[in-house]
C-alpha cells in the first residue's frame, strides 16, 4: 500500500496568507518541541507536523506484527506497507495506521526503544522524508517538528529553531509525560539519534531549561513574525 497524510482544510491565517511560512523546530527528545510546536502553530494560525510520530507509527506497526526491528533489510522491505496518516490540525493532532488511531499506542517505552533503530534505516528515512515533504507543500503554513527538518527535510524554510535543554531537565519532562524515563533512557535516546539531530547552520538555538511552556512558544513567534513582516 502506499503511504497516506490527511491534510485538514482551515481558513489560512494572516500570517501564512502572506508569505506561506515554513517553521522548522529540531532538536533532542524532551527538549519540548512538540507542545512548543502545537503552541506556536495555534499562536500563528499555521499548521503543525509531528514528524516523530510518523516513525513511531511505522515501528508500531511493525512491533504489532512481531517483526524485529533490528533486522534493518527487512524492515526496509515494509517501510511504505501501511498506510499512515496524520493530523495537522495544532489542536487536534492523532495519529492512524490503516485506518486504526494509534495516537497514544505509538508513545509506550516498547515503540521508544524500538524507533531509534527504524527511524535509522535508509529506506525508512526516504520514504516518510518524502510524505513530509508532501505535508508540508501542501499547507499554506506550518510548523514542523522532528529531528532533521532544518537540515534534510526543509532546508529552505524560513524560520529554524533548535530547541535544546539541559539532559536532566530533558529526562524529567519525558517521566511527566510518559510517565517512565530515567537519564539512562534519555543517554541512550540521544546517542541512537545523534545521526539524525545536527543543528542547521542557520537556526536560532532556543535552551529551554529554565523556560516555561509560553515562553518558548513565544520566541518562536517572535521569530516567525519577524520573518513574515
Amino acid at each position: 500500500m502506499k503511504t497516506s497524510a490527511s491534510l485538514e482544510s482551515d481558513q489560512e491565517s494572516e500570517t501564512a496568507r502572506g508569505t506561506r511560512l515554513v517553521v522548522a523546530v529540531d532538536g533532542p527528545s524532551g527538549a519540548g518541541k512538540s507542545s512548543a510546536s502545537r503552541g506556536a502553530a495555534s499562536a500563528l494560525g499555521l499548521r503543525y507536523l509531528d514528524t516523530g510520530a510518523m516513525y513511531r507509527a511505522l515501528t508500531w506497526w511493525l512491533l504489532d506484527r512481531g517483526v524485529d526491528t533490528t533486522d534493518s533489510e527487512v524492515v526496509a522491505g515494509l517501510a511504505a506497507e501501511p498506510v499512515i496518516e496524520v493530523s495537522t490540525d495544532p489542536r487536534a493532532p492523532w495519529t492512524r495506521v490503516d485506518g486504526t488511531d494509534v495516537s497514544e499506542a505509538i508513545r509506550t517505552r516498547e515503540v521508544t526503544g524500538a524507533v531509534s533503530a527504524v527511524a535509522a534505516v535508509p529506506e525508512v528515512r526516504a520514504h516518510l522524508i518524502a510524505m513530509q515533504r508532501e505535508i508540508i507543500a501542501r499547507a499554506p503554513g506550518i510548523v514542523a517538528e522532528g529531528r532533521d527538518i532544518g537540515t534534510v527535510v526543509a532546508p529552505d524554510a524560513p524560520v529554524k529553531v533548535y530547541l535544546t535543554a539541559e539532559g536532566a531537565a530533558r529526562a524529567s519532562r519525558r517521566t511527566a509525560e510518559a510517565g517512565w524515563s530515567t537519564q539512562a533512557d534519555q543517554d541512550r535516546r540521544d546517542r541512537l539519534d545523534a545521526a539524525q539531530s545536527g543543528k542547521a547552520a542557520d537556526a536560532v538555538e532556543i535552551d529551554s531549561t529554565g523556560l516555561s511552556l509560553d515562553e518558548v512558544v513565544g520566541l518562536i513567534v517572535g521569530l516567525a513574525l519577524q520573518k513574515s513582516r
